[in-house]
């Protein structure tokens, strides 16, 4: 991922969305520990070679308040050169640009499958 990319996580519970992230940081050389944004709604780490903001917006009720979030959240990562992930992302998705896709399921009997979209654009990725 180049910088100032969005990725949203889509999955059930469960899933491994956090766990996906905390692997993100560990490829970004991040020295603090990853936790579930769940009830701060983002968690911002800038000890690796890039800011990394975790956003979840699970327990965001309307897209008013989730764009609102997503907005400062966005601020910060042009300020940063870093790299955005959304858990729960479904209340901004239609006023995201562009961003990468990934589901996050339950495999038959262990482990996960992983489905990885694509941008529609290639701007600024």
């Amino acid at each position: 991922m180049k910088p100032k990319s969005i990725i949203i996580l889509k999955g059930p519970i469960g899933a491994g969305k956090t766990s996906f992230v905390q692997g993100i940081g560990q490829g970004l050389r991040i020295k603090e520990s990853i936790t579930s944004p769940t009830f701060a709604l983002s968690h911002h780490y800038a000890s690796g070679s890039m800011h990394l903001i975790h956003m979840d917006l699970y327990r965001i009720e309307n897209s008013l308040s989730a764009r609102e979030l997503f907005i400062e959240e966005e601020e910060e990562l042009e300020i940063n050169n870093g790299l955005l992930i959304i858990e729960w992302p479904e209340l901004i998705e239609p006023i995201l640009e562009i961003y990468w896709e990934i589901e996050i399921n339950y495999a038959y009997k262990k482990g996960r499958n992983f489905n990885v979209y694509q941008p529609k654009s290639s701007k600024n990725l």
